[in-house]
């Protein structure tokens, strides 16, 4: 999702951009990620993605962290107080680390649930996490949520679409990464994830649009 919400941030004239991302660019995400491409292979993800976003706006000031989120990184990588953060993250224990500590510290943001495995994009919602239904990624975060005491207050993109697949809770990252252990991978349609990722694209520029109108 992280590679479609990035791309319609900067087509609609975002012209600030922090992108962090541990991962380098592989075969499998051809199928789903705009910055998968048989040239881009084996690149870190965040310099191939401060390139495209050069590409198609040269005055977007870009800042990458080639960094793995987590408890001892967070503070370095969201310095300054951002005005949004999208969450993409794919690993359950980073992005339950990601999430309380954005809750916690006010900042805004909107936390992407699963689209592996979905095929139906009308059930694609935004909306309180803590409502969601459908997602199996949704219901372990809420619950690893609420022993970190947050209750509400997550802005999520989820699908309620039922799916047939026993998910097991899990630290499980992807191959290659130098913490956490490997993990399952499930496949996922472009169609789906890019939805995914285009709705909290415009959520976010919604959000941003709110702050410019004038009060009533």
């Amino acid at each position: 999702m992280g590679s479609y919400a990035l791309e319609g941030l900067v087509r609609s004239g975002v012209g600030n951009i922090r992108i962090v991302d541990y991962d380098k660019v592989s075969v499998s995400n051809i199928n789903r990620q705009l910055i998968a491409l048989g040239s881009t292979i084996g690149k870190p993800k965040v310099i191939v993605a401060k390139e495209r976003i050069l590409d198609i706006n040269p005055d977007c000031n870009v800042e990458i962290f080639e960094r793995f989120v987590h408890d001892d990184t967070l503070n370095e990588i969201l310095d300054n107080n951002p005005d949004m953060v999208v969450d993409a993250i794919d690993s359950l224990s980073a992005k339950v680390a990601l999430i309380t500590f954005l809750h916690k510290k006010k900042i805004n943001f909107i936390s992407s649930m699963g689209a592996a495995l979905k095929k139906d994009p009308s059930k694609i919602k935004v909306g309180n996490l803590f409502e969601s239904t459908g997602c199996h990624l949704a219901r372990v975060v809420k619950k690893r949520l609420r022993r970190n005491s947050i209750f509400d207050g997550v802005i999520s993109v989820y699908s309620n679409e039922v799916v047939n697949y026993n998910f097991i809770e899990s630290d499980e990252i992807i191959d290659g990464y130098e913490r956490g252990r490997n993990r399952r991978i499930m496949g996922s349609l472009p169609t789906i994830t890019g939805i995914f990722g285009l709705t909290i694209a415009n959520y976010v520029i919604q959000n941003f649009l709110n702050k410019l109108s004038p009060q009533t």
